[in-house]
């Protein structure tokens, strides 16, 4: 069977493209199968993870805009969750979800929610800087060079792609995933803001 760190990475890119699964589930269901495309998506879909993804295209009209203020006062969060019903928006399950999202937002300071968010001309001026950083490998090694460190950067900056701050071993992307397929309904996290009291603002130096 093959280890977390055999599984190339465009096959995990393949099954999440596939079935709209989690990260690390889309790597955990491919070290299961060895590497097995089709094993894996059945494997995930066996488990009930690819059936959220089935959901992602669903309309969510309803849900909330929560915050949170920590250290004080000196962090601030406002986050809206989008559902498809007013009964799901109410759920304690869902709230419980809601604020578990707020609080990971005040503590690891994601700038955008996915990396569909993230402006081309920044992806770009950081495949620049890893360009220069790998001169001198193979094209090939500076190739997977490349994009190791551009899927570290998404890791970084993009909320549904960073390691939740209560359990590591999962992602935003994952904990989503689990939840819409808990409660049966699409849910989106659709826009967030955080404050820090004496930040500098756009413009400012």
């Amino acid at each position: 069977m093959k280890t977390t760190t055999e599984i190339d990475p465009q096959l995990v890119k393949q099954l999440r493209e596939k079935t709209n699964a989690g990260f690390m589930d889309c790597k955990r269901a491919l070290v299961e199968s060895s590497g097995d495309l089709a094993k894996a998506e059945a494997i995930l879909r066996t488990k009930g993870i690819a059936s959220a993804g089935k959901k992602s295209t669903r309309a969510t009209k309803e849900g909330i805009v929560a915050s949170y203020i920590h250290l004080q006062g000196k962090v601030g969060v406002l986050v809206e969750v989008n559902c498809e019903t007013d009964f799901v928006a109410r759920n304690e399950n869902f709230r419980e979800f809601v604020k578990d999202i707020t609080l990971h937002i005040a503590a690891a300071h994601p700038l955008y929610v996915s990396r569909a968010d993230v402006p081309g001309n920044l992806i770009e001026a950081e495949r620049e800087i890893y360009k220069a950083q790998a001169k001198g490998k193979p094209d090939s090694v500076a190739g997977k060079i490349i994009e190791g460190k551009l899927e570290k950067f998404y890791s970084t900056v993009c909320l549904l792609e960073q390691a939740f701050i209560k359990n590591p071993d999962v992602t935003i992307k994952d904990l989503l995933s689990a939840k819409i397929a808990e409660l049966g309904e699409n849910i989106v996290i659709r826009r967030f803001v955080r404050y820090l009291v004496g930040e500098a603002l756009p413009g400012e130096s």
